[in-house]
């Protein structure tokens, strides 16, 4: 059996079927974990969601900031954007089907050596407390009264972490970090605007995988969401989102010996 790992898709369904053929991946035998962001931006966000689905166990995803747009959209929480691509769900006929099955999915996987999350961990978290943290996200997504949740975890505000968060602020802080931050200060303060390189960083802050001594550091971490740092491997990360949305690549890695398959994208 074969771990592979794919970065952002971002409804890029034709792009992602050639990928999966390029590596030949077999779901009776192999497992395939996509790092968030399934949907928007692409053509094609609808027969992402209904692939993904089908294949049941054999993929395992968490959540990006765009699959949690769309939920909040569907909910009457957010609004449609201008760049967004998720009418073709909104309208489809499985739309109620397939907008539930999304909402039980993981924010933050765990197994063996590796985790997965979309974005980022704050430098104070561990695997343990992260899997105990996405785990409050996922009981709020998965209640009757989820359109609350959504109501209340918009905004940018606390910008870091306090164990002794509640409510609707500790949910909200927990999803900024593992759905949207990239970059954070040494104590964990996020930024949650930047999206650029890594040369225009600004001073005072680091990658979030960079920060000395960071709690998460033992385990190799597999994570999206930052085009502009493109594909980024070292010893404990492995940053997957290499911009196929905007022209550039899919990228899948075979997470035990670190073999990289790419594809360009349109």
């Amino acid at each position: 059996m074969a771990i592979y790992a794919i970065g952002d898709l971002q409804g890029c369904f034709t792009a992602f079927q050639r990928l999966i053929a390029l590596i030949r991946f077999d779901p009776t035998q192999d497992k395939l974990w996509l790092a968030g962001d399934l949907v928007n931006r692409g053509p094609d966000s609808l027969a992402i969601l209904r692939y993904v689905k089908q294949a049941g166990d054999a993929v395992q995803i968490v959540l990006g900031n765009h699959d949690l747009h769309l939920l909040m959209v569907a909910a009457g929480i957010g609004r449609n954007h201008p760049s967004d691509t998720l009418q073709p769900i909104l309208n489809a006929p499985d739309r109620e089907e397939l907008l539930h099955w999304l909402r039980q999915q993981k924010l933050f996987h765990s197994e063996g050596p590796y985790a997965m999350v979309h974005a980022g961990l704050l430098p104070s978290w561990s695997i343990a407390q992260a899997v105990q943290l996405s785990a409050e996200v996922e009981n709020a997504l998965r209640q009757d009264g989820y359109p609350e949740f959504f109501s209340g975890i918009y905004g940018n505000e606390p910008d870091y972490w306090f164990d002794d968060w509640s409510g609707f602020i500790r949910l909200r802080v927990i999803v900024n970090a593992m759905t949207r931050m990239r970059i954070c200060t040494a104590d964990g303060k996020m930024n949650l605007y930047f999206k650029g390189a890594l040369s225009t960083i600004p001073s005072d802050y680091l990658p979030w995988f960079r920060v000395p001594h960071r709690a998460s550091e033992q385990h190799t971490i597999v994570c999206g969401h930052w085009s502009a740092l493109g594909l980024h491997l070292s010893d404990h990360v492995i940053a997957l989102d290499s911009g196929c949305v905007w022209g550039g690549q899919l990228t899948a890695i075979r997470l035990e010996d670190r073999k990289i398959f790419q594809i360009p994208c349109e």
